[in-house]
């Protein structure tokens, strides 16, 4: 995810202190990663320095001072650009799940095992996840539904790579 371009787009709504915007980025996108407060005034001295926000007033406090930061023009077009462009599908062609496998097979070490405690793993997940979805907030439902569909589709490996391991010791044994 792009923390500059989300924040960019959080400041579409209008002006805000860092503050806001860590709060407003937590509520949305943050709910298993909430994004630390040094990312915050890091991303926004980056995006100041190019041109895409400005700071639209500075107020005194207890602590440092806040500055409320509104977006640019060129911030607009930036942010405008990057929804346009479509994310880079993920094949996962490497994963360190295989890798693992293969290494269990080389090494002498039960692949199967491997396999089933993963297994246990996903499902143990894909049941906490379940239980999030009955949530009355859609966003988080959305972001369950595409986690489950992910570990849906690693299961399915999981079990396809199970039925083959045979022949998968004999190709990386040779």
């Amino acid at each position: 995810m792009s923390i500059g371009h989300t924040l960019l787009g959080l400041l579409e709504s209008g002006p805000r202190h860092g503050y806001d915007l860590k709060r407003a980025f937590d509520e949305r996108f943050g709910h298993d990663r909430p994004l630390a407060y040094g990312q915050v005034y890091s991303t926004m001295a980056r995006l100041l320095k190019n041109g895409l926000v400005e700071v639209e007033g500075i107020e005194p406090g207890g602590g440092p001072e806040r500055k409320r930061y509104a977006i640019t023009d060129a911030g607009i077009t930036d942010v405008e650009a990057w929804l346009a462009q479509p994310e880079r599908p993920e094949p996962y062609l490497q994963t360190t799940l295989y890798t693992k496998v293969v290494l269990a097979l080389l090494t002498g070490r039960s692949a199967a095992d491997l396999l089933d405690t993963q297994r246990a793993e996903h499902l143990r997940l894909m049941r906490e996840l379940t239980r999030r979805k009955s949530s009355d907030d859609l966003a988080d439902q959305l972001i369950c539904d595409h986690a489950l569909f992910h570990l849906e589709a690693d299961l399915r490996w999981l079990e396809l790579t199970a039925a083959r391991l045979d022949q998968l010791a004999a190709a990386v044994t040779r």
